[in-house]
């Protein structure tokens, strides 16, 4: 049973994780995908929006912030940016599968989307222009105070405001980077109401140096120059002109995070490592109050691994190895002399054996970690590890019919 107060399940107790992906995105107009590096969280957002155009004919889109480009190639576009492109219906149709919905996508593109965040909050025309040709503006815009992290949230913020679609999917970079996604509109506010960042700028805005910081400017002037302060301190000025929007835009993008309407879905393998990652954002999310919808566990061994019956055979195969290489040699002449030889075989019927119980160890330790989920979410989904990667559309549904039901 959960605990009221913070949503976890006792330690050791089996999670809850009774409903599906299918009514939890039925419900939901956000879901955000976070979790560790590696573990396919790119893909398992692409693979549930991919279901919910097929199966709840909704308009979807999947938004990825990760700067990897692995999802054009997956959805068999030719290149994706910051402008949507739909899923062509030819690409369904290639996959056997005909959508009731429609599925579009974007990859956020820093530049052009803050060069957009700047003309929708500039006071006025002037100020836009003087910001967008300011040399430092230009050399640095995407890549200041975590600003990937804050225009990615506008930029949900503003496709979600248009109302263009029933579903938006975001794929997030790995679990520490995606808490700075969480914090990064409130950390510009902070940073454009810093007390170093109006001392860096007063003096340049009245013009007058006062007899502390003196020795800090002539120093800095020498080193830098004094044309370089002063593009700084004009972009921050100009910058400080929008700081109300900035701040206006922040208080409305926290409260779409914790919409009752936006869920999140975290993605992990049931190794060690990326498991502790995915369960510390867990944690986060339920401290902050946001909704854990979904932890989705990748790459997870089958269930017969765990079986007595395999494990018997396994060991009888080691015990019994010459025994069974004999029965087997004279076949195996037949095909090709050189696949008789009984040592041989011997070998390999033991490698095998031994493989299979190492593989039935790991699958033994996968179940006890995932017992072992101290966050309960409403949906608890597992995907078994494909022999294959997944490169375009037909693994994408194969993935997603995993996870759905």
């Amino acid at each position: 049973m959960a605990d009221a107060g913070t949503g976890k399940a006792p330690r050791g107790a089996p999670p809850a994780g009774g409903g599906s992906m299918d009514g939890l995105l039925a419900t939901k107009e956000i879901v955000v995908a976070c979790g560790p590096g590696g573990v396919g969280k790119t893909t398992t957002a692409a693979a549930a929006a991919v279901m919910a155009a097929i199966r709840h004919g909704s308009k979807v889109l999947v938004l990825t912030v990760d700067p990897a480009k692995r999802l054009a190639n997956a959805l068999g576009l030719d290149g994706i940016g910051n402008t949507e492109h739909r899923v062509p219906d030819e690409a369904f149709r290639s996959a056997g599968v005909k959508p009731r919905g429609q599925l579009w996508a974007a990859m956020l593109d820093t530049k052009e989307s803050w060069d957009a965040l700047i003309a929708h909050h500039a006071p006025d025309d002037q100020t836009r222009d003087e910001i967008l040709a300011n040399p430092l503006y230009q050399n640095i815009a995407g890549r200041f105070v975590q600003s990937h992290d804050y225009i990615a949230m506008e930029r949900l913020y503003e496709i979600h405001s248009a109302s263009d679609y029933d579903l938006i999917v975001v794929d997030t970079p790995p679990t520490r980077n995606a808490l700075d996604f969480l914090d990064a509109p409130q950390r510009m506010a902070d940073f454009f109401s810093s007390r170093l960042l109006r001392w860096l700028i007063v003096p340049y805005r009245s013009r007058l140096v006062n007899v502390a910081t003196k020795p800090f400017y002539q120093i800095a002037d020498r080193i830098l120059g004094t044309e370089f302060l002063a593009d700084i301190s004009e972009f921050f000025i100009l910058f400080q002109s929008m700081y109300a929007g900035f701040v206006e835009r922040s208080d409305a993008v926290g409260r779409l995070l914790s919409d009752r309407r936006t869920t999140f879905v975290v993605v992990s393998t049931l190794e060690a490592v990326p498991l502790r990652e995915a369960e510390f954002f867990a944690e986060q999310l339920t401290n902050r109050r946001l909704h854990l919808g979904a932890i989705v566990l990748n790459k997870v061994l089958p269930d017969y691994l765990r079986g007595a019956a395999g494990a018997s055979v396994a060991e009888s195969m080691k015990e019994r190895a010459e025994e069974f290489a004999a029965q087997l040699s004279p076949t195996l002449t037949l095909v090709d002399p050189v696949l008789g030889d009984i040592d041989q075989i011997a070998r390999v019927l033991t490698e095998v054996a031994d493989g299979y119980l190492n593989f039935q160890v790991v699958a033994l330790r996968e179940m006890e970690e995932r017992s072992s989920l101290s966050v309960v979410p409403d949906v608890l989904a597992t995907v078994p590890f494909f022999e294959t990667d997944i490169f375009d559309l037909a693994g994408l549904i194969r993935l997603g019919e995993q996870i759905w039901d």
